[in-house]
């Protein structure tokens, strides 16, 4: 046999390893965090997308500690030690981990160069910290308390959880959409859920609320509490499915991302086989507006710009299971469609608010998936606020940049991290979710 055939036959006899996307095994995810090379695609936005040297990161906890180990990079290389065994659970490797609000910034940078799975290997390091007993931080143990105990995250009565419903709104019994509020629109900010529900009225479409609305399990997921949040998912699904509708409605990025991507995730389907649409408000605004049964003719003056809130933009792509082989050259079977943050929601809310008489709409220099993260999803805010606030400033900072009055995103969590950043400052900037500004519209 020649030397070339031996070659060859080397190659296609290497043992396969059997792999998947299931985040409950680090294991999973070895080869991904072996791969590295510290390319920093992870942390600076490619240089064909900017246009000076300033707002040049993607990566929130990277750039407010440089430290390698609060970037991706680093975290891939300590993650090869935890799960070998080598490094033990400190107070230190904790703030690592979980300092990160989980933006998905580095994976979306990583898939331009290496189609490394970075984004599912951070989740995989939670899930392991929560496994072996050391995870999450204790702000994130209160927040699970609350949702065990009053079924959301701020610990308020579970009975008041409607109060944000008015006389002047219509809820039916029976719908073929159920509004999602979420948590922060039904307790800390009444006026997205209220906005929301006009809209849906405007267009003379009929939505009902689920019987018993708890929370979506956004933070149990986020810090590694997946059996919890399992247990939310199988609920919530169920609850949906019963009821007959063919749409769930959310005005909550992170409510979005946890029904679109994250349920189906645990659940081991697709998110085609949910057995509903899942649905963000800018998308039912965006199809109304084009159909013409929500007319936006009202003036509203106002040079604002959008903030891409992270779970309705690069970490909102449809979720598919996958499991197979892994072999030579780290070559998969079956192939596999990457998540790459490329099919979120950026067209929409730019179609909203440009349909909006007055509104002079300006862009930020990081847009769309390379959009800087707000700081305050995914457990951030509870267990690291100054993260959060760095965040927050270094985006504001982005938008004094570009000259706008007003901030407007999809989002709770990042209205009330920007909102409270810019009281800080002594700003005038107005803070707003998109569905205020279309509620001004109408």
């Amino acid at each position: 046999m020649s030397k070339i055939h031996e070659t060859m036959k080397d190659r296609y006899d290497t043992p396969t390893e059997k792999v998947s996307l299931d985040v409950k095994d680090l294991k999973n995810f070895r080869y991904d965090m072996d791969h590295c090379i510290k390319c920093k695609g992870c942390y600076w936005v490619e240089h064909t997308y900017m246009p000076g040297i300033k707002f040049t990161t993607r990566c929130p906890s990277g750039t407010w500690n440089d430290f390698d180990a609060y970037q991706a990079a680093g975290k891939m290389r300590i993650g090869i030690d935890v799960q070998e065994g080598k490094l033990e659970w400190t107070p230190k490797l904790l703030e690592v981990i979980y300092a990160d609000p989980l933006c998905g910034a580095c994976d979306v940078g990583c898939k331009r160069n290496l189609d490394l799975e970075i984004g599912l290997t951070l989740e995989a390091l939670r899930v392991k910290a929560v496994k072996d007993g050391a995870g999450p931080m204790p702000a994130h143990k209160k927040v699970a308390e609350n949702i065990a105990k009053s079924h959301n995250q701020f610990g308020s009565p579970h009975e008041k959880r409607t109060g944000w419903l008015t006389a002047d709104i219509k809820v039916a019994d029976k719908a073929d959409i159920i509004y999602f509020p979420g948590c922060s629109a039904s307790y800390t900010n009444p006026e997205i859920a209220q906005a929301t529900a006009k809209i849906i009225n405007a267009t003379g479409a009929s939505f009902s609320l689920m019987k018993e609305e708890r929370c979506c399990g956004n933070t149990l997921y986020s810090v590694g509490m997946i059996d919890e949040a399992t247990e939310i998912a199988k609920r919530q699904v169920e609850a949906v499915r019963t009821s007959g509708a063919k749409t769930l409605l959310t005005s909550c990025a992170e409510c979005y991302r946890m029904w679109k991507v994250d349920y189906p995730k645990m659940l081991g389907i697709a998110t085609a086989d949910l057995g509903f649409n899942v649905m963000h408000l800018m998308e039912f605004a965006d199809e109304a507006i084009a159909n013409g049964s929500l007319k936006l003719t009202k003036k509203v003056d106002l040079k604002l710009t959008y903030h891409d809130a992270c779970s309705v933009s690069r970490l909102s792509d449809p979720w598919t299971p996958w499991s197979g082989e892994r072999g030579w050259m780290g070559c998969i079977e079956p192939r596999l469609k990457r998540r790459r943050g490329t099919t979120g929601l950026y067209a929409q809310p730019r179609n909203i608010l440009q349909a909006i008489p007055g509104v002079d709409l300006v862009e930020m220099i990081r847009i769309r998936e390379n959009a800087f993260c707000c700081g305050a999803g995914r457990g951030t805010k509870e267990a690291f606020p100054e993260l959060a606030n760095f965040a927050a400033q270094e985006r504001l900072a982005e938008v004094k940049e570009v000259g706008a009055e007003t901030l407007v995103s999809s989002c709770p969590f990042c209205k009330n991290n920007f909102s409270q950043a810019a009281k800080e400052n002594g700003e005038k900037l107005q803070v707003m979710d998109i569905s205020e500004v279309i509620l001004a519209s109408l």
